[in-house]
């Protein structure tokens, strides 16, 4: 036979159980969320540094065809990140162009190989390193 007091002591261990098991779940849904958000902005991140790469590149690539001599370094701030491009000879008329784009903690890198003549820049290679 179960007395009263014995009763109160059933409901207050279900309540509990029941309680730890919902804060249990709880916790796990916000850590998975939280884990979820911070691969959503390191993939952002990832484009981003990408895409400055990418410009950084380019904007080697018109310093070239501006001055077809050139070999050096330069760098651009562009939205949330900065990137930086190398232009060095391997040739009389070949260049290769590195640029890194760095995004908070991201870095993305291309590299391109180019010719150059009288009347335009051929780009012969265009890759993305690590």
């Amino acid at each position: 036979m179960v007395t009263q007091s014995q009763n109160g002591y059933i409901a207050l261990i279900t309540v509990l159980i029941v309680g730890a098991v919902a804060t249990a779940i709880g916790t796990t849904v916000l850590l998975l969320g939280a884990d979820s958000q911070k691969s959503i902005l390191i993939s952002q991140q990832s484009k981003q540094a990408r895409f400055l790469a990418i410009a950084c590149a380019q904007e080697a690539l018109q310093v070239v065809h501006d001055t077809t001599s050139y070999t050096g370094t330069g760098n651009l701030a562009l939205g949330q990140g900065t990137c930086t491009y190398t232009v060095t000879s391997t040739g009389a008329s070949t260049r290769t162009v590195t640029a890194t784009g760095t995004v908070g903690n991201v870095i993305r890198k291309v590299q391109a190989s180019v010719t150059i003549n009288s009347s335009n820049i051929t780009v012969s290679s265009w890759q993305e390193i690590s």
